[in-house]
């Protein structure tokens, strides 16, 4: 599926900032172009399925708790 989001553009010093203004991803580079191709490239990557590298141990623990 393709979705067009908006991407606001500025310059901090020698980079330019590209951030998404409907999700919270901002990325950087050398040119206003660069910094939109990384940002596409951090969009892609936000909305892959997460996959685990290292299964997490589920527990339950038991702590007392006082009313106040």
């Amino acid at each position: 599926m393709r979705r067009k989001f908006t991407a606001l553009l500025w310059q901090e010093g020698d980079w330019y900032v590209a951030q998404c203004l409907e999700v919270d991803v901002v990325s950087q580079g050398e040119t206003e172009e660069g910094a939109l191709v990384n940002l596409k490239e951090a969009l892609s990557l936000h909305f892959q399925e997460p996959r685990a590298t290292i299964v997490p141990k589920i527990r339950q623990v038991e702590v007392e708790v006082r009313a106040s």
